[in-house]
């Protein structure tokens, strides 16, 4: 029998990527597709690109109301908390795509979201979907925490150094999703074309998890450039390291979705997939190593990587359903 799944907030970009993802994966059903704004009316006619594939209808979000043995948050932070705690009561797995359990402090998250956590309890048992990084915690968990975008592009940048490197600094190029499903003057065409700008200087939201996932203190600049999906992250590390891609190799040897490249990444190769790509130089000049990662914020920043988290808890190939 297939796992049957709910998306929570199934109208969102996330959710629209939850969806192709799982539609296609081999031992998976999606019982629920939840949207307070298209409660009622069906999944393809907000989602055409999904007709003859989905026969289903949007409903509301009442826990009490979703059968399933896994529920994905596709929500914005601060509310898909609220749903966690009585998911999980139902013994219900989760895998939270907001910010909500990816930190362990609650002061932390109250001090970057600027208001209080609304389930502090749940923090601790949380574990941060990373892979890569925390592979043996996620098969145990019930209640996943899926990394964001940008640190998910530059946590894998800095890993295989992380034990030597200092004074690290990023710059990080986002395309327009990363904003989410919303109509805001920033994000509509006339002002995001032909244009690119930094932002959340000096503290953006993701600097939180970074930080905590790397142990250490750095800077980040993240910019907004006028693509659709994609993040190319620029890594500044201090760290001795004069040829640099053996390393990488070895140390992402057994990981399917992290690709070690002799050229520099760039997003048209890691658009639609799962993949995160990787390269890097030494600069002997500064006596610094330069990495550059690339990978699609809506995929291994989001979707993508809550589905392989799924694959890892319910012992499923880790690549199904993912490219």
């Amino acid at each position: 029998m297939k796992t049957k799944v709910a998306i929570v907030g199934a109208s969102g970009y996330s959710g629209q990527e939850l969806v192709r993802l799982l539609l296609r994966h081999p031992h998976v059903a999606i019982s629920c597709f939840t949207s307070r704004q298209y409660a009622g009316k069906p999944v393809t006619d907000i989602f055409p690109k999904f007709r003859g594939l989905v026969d289903a209808t949007f409903v509301e979000p009442n826990v009490a109301d979703i059968s399933a043995q896994a529920a994905f948050l596709a929500l914005p932070h601060g509310v898909a908390a609220e749903y966690a705690v009585p998911l999980l009561e139902k013994g219900i797995k989760v895998f939270d795509l907001s910010a909500d359990f990816r930190l362990k402090s609650a002061a932390v998250y109250k001090d970057y979201y600027e208001h209080e956590h609304p389930a502090p309890a749940l923090l601790a048992r949380a574990v941060y979907g990373l892979p890569e990084r925390h592979r043996d915690a996620i098969k145990k968990a019930d209640l996943i925490a899926c990394p964001g975008c940008y640190p998910t592009s530059i946590i894998l940048g800095v890993l295989p150094v992380l034990k030597q490197a200092k004074n690290i600094i990023v710059s990080s190029m986002s395309g327009v999703s990363g904003a989410g499903r919303k109509v805001s003057d920033e994000y509509i065409f006339p002002e995001c074309n032909e244009s690119a700008r930094a932002y959340g200087i000096p503290k953006h939201r993701h600097l939180s998890e970074i930080e905590e996932q790397l142990g250490q203190t750095i800077s980040f600049t993240p910019h907004l450039i006028p693509i659709n999906r994609g993040i190319v992250s620029t890594i500044y590390i201090d760290a001795a390291v004069p040829d640099p891609l053996p390393l990488y190799r070895d140390f992402y040897r057994n990981e399917p979705f992290v690709r070690v490249t002799d050229a520099l990444p760039d997003t048209k190769n890691v658009a639609m997939t799962n993949f995160c790509d990787i390269s890097a130089r030494f600069d002997k000049r500064t006596n610094r190593l330069v990495v550059v990662t690339a990978i699609d914020n809506l995929t291994k920043g989001a979707a993508g990587q809550a589905v392989q988290c799924l694959n890892l808890v319910f012992g499923y190939d880790e690549t199904e359903g993912l490219v």
